[in-house]
């Protein structure tokens, strides 16, 4: 049966405008959470009073300890630099150290960028159910999580020596300045990589006491492949971003991404060619390579389309390559 004029109608209030929907509510969460992280942390969490269980929750999705992705992004490159040093399975004090100041330097660098996007946040679907954007964390309490996660880094570098101290001070300013160049700059992810890799150069001044030429050559290889996964990572945001006013590399190279992904894609297999010769790594780590050229080869393939869920399975799936590299490079050196 058809509806009548009165259900077509809209209700008005007494004054005769119309009656204002209310507000939606902010996701309870972010997008982009990992379910299995997530339970995890719930079972972590549960044996807490309810109002306090909440409030660490909030603070433990502020540091993304919901998406480990970005910790293993980061550590992946820090044991390539911790094995590559050492020429051999580094010394345990490093390896502890330098394990711990991954998940600490980048929980701090989540809690900056939540505060430096907290205008921005609300206007990404993604990105809305953030704690600071969805109201659950102030951002005077993101500043105090970030400091408090900067004071204990720098206590784990003290158990260093001198060169790896004075590092850790521009891998702190370049953790701090990464959240505000989307606004200055399309390029954001060169600072990123250059924010995330910095653990490599520290690496090589913690285990060898000097950082030579092969440290930078694999600091600069990771700045090409952290511009890869968050150029992928931003096609995800790349209309909300347009209509919010932020930059990144996925607004940058526009239509032509694709290509030019496969050319970093390409450019960093290459570095990485010249890091297994002057380390004069076997033909385990050569098999390695073989398989992150592939695990490229399958990113650029399912993303073709440019589908939102497909770019954000790409950028996920560089936690395999990151790992394949690894494993690579230990294999080589435990038969040199």
């Amino acid at each position: 049966m058809a509806p009548t004029s009165r259900k077509r109608q809209r209700r008005v209030t007494s004054s005769g405008s119309a009656r204002p929907r209310p507000a939606a509510a902010p996701p309870a969460r972010p997008a982009d959470s990992s379910t299995r992280a997530t339970r995890v942390l719930d079972v972590l969490l549960q044996r807490l009073p309810p109002h306090y269980r909440e409030k660490a929750r909030d603070y433990l999705v502020l540091t993304r300890m919901d998406r480990p992705i970005g910790a293993l992004l980061l550590l992946w490159p820090t044991w390539w630099a911790l094995w590559l040093a050492a020429g051999d399975f580094p010394p345990v004090k490093a390896l502890v150290i330098f394990t711990l100041g991954v998940f600490a330097m980048r929980a701090a660098g989540c809690a900056i960028n939540d505060y430096a996007d907290r205008k921005l946040d609300p206007q990404v679907e993604r990105t809305a159910g953030r704690p600071i954007a969805a109201g659950r964390v102030t951002p005077r309490e993101a500043l105090i999580v970030f400091a408090a996660l900067l004071v204990f880094s720098f206590l784990l570098v003290l158990f260093t020596n001198a060169l790896t101290i004075k590092l850790s001070f521009a891998g702190a300013a370049l953790a701090a300045l990464y959240p505000f160049t989307k606004r200055y700059t399309y390029m954001p992810q060169v600072v990123l990589g250059a924010a995330f890799g910095w653990s490599i150069p520290m690496a090589f001044a913690a285990v060898a006491g000097t950082v030579p030429p092969l440290g930078w050559l694999l600091f600069i290889a990771n700045i090409l492949w952290s511009v890869v996964y968050d150029t992928q990572y931003a096609m995800v945001d790349r209309d909300d971003d347009l209509r919010a006013g932020a930059k990144s590399t996925a607004i940058l190279f526009g239509d032509a991404d694709l290509p030019i992904l496969g050319i970093l894609m390409g450019t960093f297999l290459l570095s990485m060619v010249f890091v297994g010769q002057r380390a004069v790594l076997g033909w385990v780590y050569w098999l390695g390579l073989v398989g992150a050229a592939g695990l490229f080869g399958w990113q650029l393939w399912r993303i073709r389309t440019r589908d939102r869920g497909a770019c954000l399975w790409a950028f996920r799936n560089n936690n395999w390559l990151g790992m394949v590299l690894w494993v690579g490079i230990v294999l080589a050196l435990a038969v040199k």
